[in-house]
């Protein structure tokens, strides 16, 4: 049986666990005889693949490719996904820019195969880089089929820092943090947004959004966040109202001030 990684705790709590084990946790999930033959298989293989419709037809190549971007549950939507390889990001009007969850762009860009493009496949460094990120979602996914509290933590540690430090303007920044659904939710929940806050105009979204992370971290601007200390603080934030929602999901009002009232002594 392959290893499952675990906390024993929600919250913060189960977050300083996960921090202190993490990288033996993650270590002993890769360690896993699936997860190495899909690695070499994808390795193998993919840099014979010149085109989308090459990707697409090979189901272990392609379940790495997806994995590797959160976006897995499209294994079987492939009419969707080769389209979504072979029109590139070049093209305004490009099916993964026209999509607003990002993370479909990043897969796109990934491999090349767009009008006018140079194929990634034959990089091996470039590969390497998929099935490294294939590897940490896998992990992650699994954790989150736990805690998905956790999931989306880790995802955020891997993520916001880059969007972060990026040469893009701060208005793009925050647009690439509010199309990356984990970092959505994470914002979101931080923030204390109601579900249907998603239901706005874009442009008062963002509103918002800096608005109440100006009144959280002293600063509007997703910059900041190329501070690790900056993302730790959000993610923290995260993870106390993520566990204050879920017991509120299950309690009264009253009963969950006294859980947690218990929780802190």
């Amino acid at each position: 049986m392959s290893f499952q990684p675990f906390v024993p705790l929600g919250g913060i709590a189960g977050w300083r666990f996960l921090q202190r084990s993490q990288d033996v946790q993650f270590q002993a999930f890769n360690a896993a005889p699936v997860m190495a033959r899909e690695a070499d298989t994808f390795l193998a293989r993919i840099g014979e693949i010149r085109s989308a419709a090459d990707l697409v037809a090979d189901r272990t190549v392609l379940k790495v490719a997806l994995g590797a971007f959160g976006l897995q549950d499209d294994i079987d939507n492939r009419a969707f996904v080769q389209r979504v390889l072979a029109d590139g990001t070049k093209a305004d009007d490009a099916l993964a820019n026209r999509l607003s969850d990002k993370r479909y762009r990043a897969f796109s860009a990934a491999f090349g195969f767009g009008p006018g493009a140079v194929p990634l496949t034959g990089r091996r460094d470039e590969m390497e880089g998929i099935v490294a990120r294939y590897r940490a979602q896998s992990f992650e996914r699994a954790l989150g089929e736990q805690d998905e509290s956790m999931q989306i933590a880790l995802f955020a540690q891997r993520e916001l820092s880059g969007i972060a430090a990026g040469s893009s303007r701060e208005t793009t920044k925050w647009y690439s943090v509010m199309g990356l659904p984990p970092l959505r939710e994470m914002f979101e929940t931080a923030m204390g947004l109601p579900r249907s806050f998603s239901q706005l105009d874009l442009d008062k979204q963002l509103d918002v959004f800096r608005d109440k992370l100006q009144r959280a971290t002293g600063s509007a601007d997703i910059g900041q966040f190329a501070d690790p200390a900056a993302v730790e603080k959000v993610t923290t934030l995260y993870l106390a109202r993520a566990q204050i929602r879920d017991l509120s999901a299950g309690l009264s009002s009253g009963a969950t001030a006294l859980t947690l009232l218990r929780a802190a002594g």
